[in-house]
């Protein structure tokens, strides 16, 4: 076992700065290598991958692009203040465009709903479906924003690391009904069960089930309506492009293709990393973007843990798996927008077939991505590419996805063709396929799940893995699985609460 010593920080020899290990350069990776050096630290990030992005990977297949995950950029500002704390200017490095509509939602009859932040557009559409819910869409608006000011700019960047900070939100959390469900909440102001779809499927991007989860989430809806839904040109890799460009400029180390086996420990503080290679790299501060399950599970398998135990883990709600099919075709669909919900003949029952019976089920709810919508570059001349994503079991339900992958493509296929994009079966230029079983095995995500622990009231705030580490010193959580939680604003968010729990750098040197 070796100690390399040009990957030892000057402060843990008694010199220089303080160094910084970041686990992962996903978003949260990446956005706390921003924070951190900015306040002095000097950072190494260690990533798994020959790229960096974790769920934000770019795959590369045949002249085409295709974003790996998160595609749905909202709340611009969270980047916008990385780039200065960088010293640079987000839309110098980086075109975003807002998208009009937000999504359009198909129902399996094959009606379809604009969903913008145009507020008269969507209530002249509730009018179509039920003009009696016009007025309750209003009510519903006014009550998502009340949840935003509190769940969003006042709690969202906030740490939870002691039970009195739960504490002291109870008040609020009761007067929002956060003990209702979001699609309870929805209920209680829609009547039209097609609206109500519309109004309540946010959760699902982010690993949430709508008849389980805090009612908290409405804040999505207003989230979305004050500040848009956009998407970068060059897709959501070159906002992870830019971000590697960011901290590099700051002076910071990626290393691809370098995986840690564990944290290392001594005296109760977390002192460095080993490599899968046998090397140990020293660092006064450990930042893990790693799934909190893996973290603790694998990472600190050999520290004793008082809280996040197997046992503890393995008792916990862990979200749903990912299906994602990735595609391009050799002719365009110039009628599908850029973002497609595809709802299935079930709602409630295929919800409960993912989340509670944990079974594949022969009918599905799609997301389909077509980004050359915006942007022709990611295709080549005359295609375009596509990723269509299905909410399935984690790898804890009946699925043997080694057996099951390519008929359930072929499903999906199949539907689509006959649905939206017709003739693709004979169209496909190229194809890859992800399931939970890469989320595990590439992403080191417990289970295979697509968005770490799932968002339940008792697994949120102070209920969630703290950003501070309650085991060690020194170490470190940010990403989906800590608070606030999944979704591109959370996991950057997770990344603005490290300014309020890491010591100043000063103090290591």
């Amino acid at each position: 076992m070796t100690v390399a010593a040009s990957h030892v920080p000057g402060s843990v020899q008694g010199r220089g700065k303080a160094h910084a290990v970041v686990i992962g350069s996903g978003f949260g990776g990446l956005a706390a290598a921003v924070r951190l050096a900015a306040r002095g630290f000097q950072v190494t990030v260690l990533e798994k991958l020959d790229a960096p992005g974790g769920r934000a990977y770019v795959h590369q297949r045949d002249g085409f692009s295709f974003d790996a995950g998160p595609t749905i950029i909202t709340a611009p500002f969270l980047l916008e203040e990385l780039w200065e704390l960088g010293g640079r200017r987000f839309a110098d490095d980086v075109d975003l465009r807002l998208m009009d509509p937000f999504y359009r939602i198909r129902f399996d009859d094959g009606r379809v709903f604009d969903y913008s932040g145009d507020a008269d557009k969507v209530k002249a559409q509730i009018a179509e479906y039920s003009p009696a819910d016009v007025e309750g869409y209003d009510r519903f608006m006014a009550m998502s924003e009340k949840v935003f000011k509190v769940g969003f700019e006042d709690l969202a960047h906030v740490p939870f690391g002691h039970l009195t900070d739960m504490l002291r939100i109870v008040p609020d959390m009761a007067m929002l009904q956060s003990y209702r469900t979001v699609y309870g909440m929805v209920s209680s102001y829609i009547k039209d069960p097609f609206i109500r779809q519309v109004l309540s499927f946010h959760p699902l991007l982010i690993g949430g089930n709508p008849f389980t989860v805090t009612s908290i989430y409405v804040l999505i809806s207003f989230l979305e309506r004050k500040w848009g839904v956009h998407s970068a040109m060059g897709g959501t890799g070159a906002v992870v492009k830019g971000l590697v460009n960011l901290v590099e400029g700051q002076g910071t180390e990626i290393r691809y293709n370098a995986e840690v086996e564990r944290i290392l420990t001594r005296n109760g503080k977390a002192t460095g990393v080993r490599l899968a290679s046998g090397e140990e790299i020293a660092a006064d501060v450990v930042v893990s973007d790693v799934d909190p399950a893996t973290t603790y599970g694998k990472l600190m398998a050999e520290h004793p843990r008082k809280r996040w135990t197997d046992r503890k883990i393995e008792r916990s709600h862990f979200s749903n798996g990912l299906f994602v099919w990735y595609f391009g075709t050799k002719r365009q669909y110039p009628d599908v927008k850029h973002h497609t919900i595809l709802l299935g003949p079930r709602y409630k029952e295929l919800i409960q077939d993912i989340f509670k019976h944990k079974t594949l089920a022969e009918d599905f709810s799609l997301y389909l991505y077509r980004p050359t919508a915006t942007d022709p570059s990611l295709a080549p001349e005359g295609c375009d590419a596509f990723y269509a994503l299905a909410p399935v079991p984690h790898l804890g339900g009946d699925a043997d996805w080694e057996v099951q992958a390519e008929p359930y493509r072929a499903r999906i296929a199949k539907y689509l063709s006959d649905s939206i994009l017709p003739g693709l079966e004979d169209q496909i230029a190229t194809s890859l396929v992800t399931t939970p079983l890469d989320f595990k095995h590439r992403l080191n995500s417990h289970l295979g799940a697509g968005f770490s622990l799932e968002p339940i009231l008792m697994q949120s705030a102070w209920f969630r893995p703290h950003n501070k580490s309650e085991e060690v010193e020194h170490l470190y959580l940010v990403g989906a699985g800590t608070h606030p939680g999944a979704g591109v604003p959370g996991v950057i968010s997770s990344a603005r609460v490290l300014d309020r729990v890491v010591p100043d750098a000063s103090t290591f040197v």
